[in-house]
């Protein structure tokens, strides 16, 4: 009975912690859209996990925030980021393929955070360098977010 007990205590625990972490999900548009989750992990640190779509491309990635300048309801942050992604492309000789790109990168935004209402409004910017299938770099993916706060 004692470790039924300590259990449940540890369980019970867990979850009081875990729904006392700030979390975030909405869309980010710009070019494509992304389903956008965030998840504070501790201080001023959070992390965003995006899956989307554009032009017969899938793709996920992963940022690491730091917020930079925290001015109110308004925040500043920047972090690395990582993503994969799938697209059907064309082969030289015109035949349909699947292609997978790896790459890694930053992010800058801008966050505003309503006092009444549990919404974030974000604006940011994600610079990436493409790693596989090519080296590349990206400058245009720039987006606005809508989040519910819970």
């Amino acid at each position: 009975m004692k470790k039924f007990l300590v259990v449940m205590a540890a369980v019970l625990g867990m979850a009081v912690v875990a729904s006392a972490q700030p979390r975030a999900i909405g869309i980010r548009a710009g070019y494509g859209a992304e389903l956008s989750y965030q998840h504070t992990l501790g201080g001023e640190n959070f992390a965003e996990l995006d899956l989307g779509w554009s032009a017969g491309a899938i793709q996920g990635g992963l940022a690491y925030d730091f917020i930079i300048a925290p001015l109110g309801p308004v925040n500043i942050y920047a972090g690395p980021q990582a993503f994969v992604g799938l697209a059907n492309t064309t082969d030289a000789d015109g035949n349909a393929k699947q292609g997978l790109w790896l790459g890694a990168g930053a992010q800058l935004g801008v966050e505003y955070l309503f006092d009444s209402i549990p919404l974030q409004l974000s604006l940011d910017w994600k610079p990436s360098l493409l790693i596989i299938p090519n080296l590349g770099f990206g400058w245009n993916s720039i987006a606005l977010g809508i989040r519910y706060l819970f």
